[in-house]
């Protein structure tokens, strides 16, 4: 692709898409390009329908798949090569949308009794307690806790706006044991193996695997399933321009 790659890397960064969604969407284009061995811009709704249906048949991938194709084809002929007339007849596929399973208070509590680590079990108590995601819950500095208006900033949330969850009693005191038992070094709340850096949600999904596993829980069990939880029973959240700093 060349020349148009880049352009519509350019365009994808303009808009403040995020590096994995810019990855994405130039890969599917890439594909699409090698698929006919001719560039998007001598191509249109014919070959992207025609694509499309490849991708479904042949390859057999699942709907959010395709649905990623579509994204990346709409952005392309919309923004970067400005001809929408030829995605504005594309539809998006139809994804199922199953119902994630639902841990019992029971279970949750068993759940976090089998959790070794003290940073682990704080960072899935966040994220039970507040409903954010659970890579939101390990990046968090101090500052971001606003005990004075039980509040917990959350920058960088989605749509890449910043917003505040409320802030649970019960998960302050238990923040603040934790603060005192750690006294975690550096800008990070939950800090990492690696100076300056955030532990990563990748090793707090293998610890709640193995605490499942401890548990004798037969429910598939991530750290979204925590989220769904907290959902169920919270959230007043409002996004915010700008940070107030404030201390545990």
């Amino acid at each position: 692709m060349g020349e148009l790659k880049e352009k519509m890397r350019a365009d994808l960064e303009l808009r403040n898409y995020r590096p994995g969604t810019i990855a994405t969407y130039l890969r599917q284009a890439e594909r699409f390009a090698a698929y006919f061995m001719r560039s998007p811009a001598e191509m249109g709704e014919e070959q992207i329908r025609e694509y499309l249906l490849h991708v479904m048949r042949e390859s057999k991938v699942g709907p959010s798949t395709v649905k990623m194709n579509v994204a990346a084809f709409k952005f392309l002929y919309t923004h970067t090569l400005n001809r929408p007339e030829e995605v504005m007849r594309i539809p998006w596929p139809r994804t199922p949308k199953p119902l994630p399973d639902i841990l019992s208070g029971t279970e949750v509590s068993c759940l976090l009794e089998n959790v070794r680590s003290l940073q682990h079990r704080m960072i899935m108590m966040t994220a039970y307690g507040t409903g954010m995601r659970v890579g939101k819950a390990c990046s968090l500095q101090p500052g971001d806790i606003d005990s004075k208006r039980m509040l917990i900033h959350i920058r960088d949330a989605k749509q890449r706006r910043d917003r505040y969850v409320m802030l649970p009693e019960r998960l302050l005191f238990c923040l603040r044991e934790y603060w005192k038992a750690v006294r975690p070094p550096g800008d990070w709340l939950f800090p990492g193996s690696k100076p300056n850096t955030h532990i990563s949600k990748g090793a707090v999904g293998e610890a709640v695997r193995k605490a499942a596993v401890q548990a004798g829980l037969t429910k598939r069990v991530t750290p979204h399933v925590l989220r769904h939880y907290a959902d169920s029973r919270i959230m007043l959240t409002r996004e915010i321009c700008s940070r107030t700093p404030h201390g545990i």
